[in-house]
């Protein structure tokens, strides 16, 4: 009896993990189910027909019972990231240049390629066509982690 209930345990730990670790089919959901199908099996063998069904509705019940309170908005608030992340993977050219400043590019500009700003490389985006390489260009703004630019001089400059 006590290996029955140790194996019904172990099938609802296996399926608890499944749900809150492991998303989809995947060894949890296994386990769980061999766990599951070993107690149903022994509980038909050593107490026969009526041990089985009960083994099976234990079974049935705790593993609702199990999924409902691991379901809870109040579990799952106990194990996720409460903290606010307001970084980001890459500085934004945004908070480094200027709009007006003035650089080189560095490969041709077509209309995506790089620029060299206060001695700093940048991916860029032209407003004009296209900007061959080593062209002057001016700052107009930003467009996500790009800096938008012109060719410097144009527009009566």
């Amino acid at each position: 009896m006590g290996l029955i209930i140790f194996l019904v345990l172990l099938g609802v730990f296996f399926l608890v993990v499944e749900l809150m670790l492991l998303p989809g089919v995947t060894i949890g959901t296994i386990l769980s189910m061999a766990s599951y199908a070993i107690a149903v099996y022994m509980g038909f063998v050593r107490f026969g027909l009526t041990g089985g069904a009960v083994t099976l509705g234990a079974i049935l019940l705790v593993s609702i019972v199990a999924v409902v309170i691991s379901l809870r908005a109040k579990t799952w608030r106990r194990l996720s990231l409460r903290q606010k992340i307001e970084s980001s993977s890459m500085e934004s050219p945004s908070d480094t240049v200027r709009v007006g400043a003035r650089g080189t590019t560095v490969s041709r500009l077509s209309p995506m390629g790089k620029v060299e700003i206060d001695g700093r490389i940048y991916e860029a985006k032209s407003i004009d066509a296209y900007i061959d390489q080593r062209s002057e260009i001016e700052v107009t703004g930003f467009e996500n982690f790009n800096v938008v630019v012109r060719r410097a001089g144009k527009n009566g400059e």
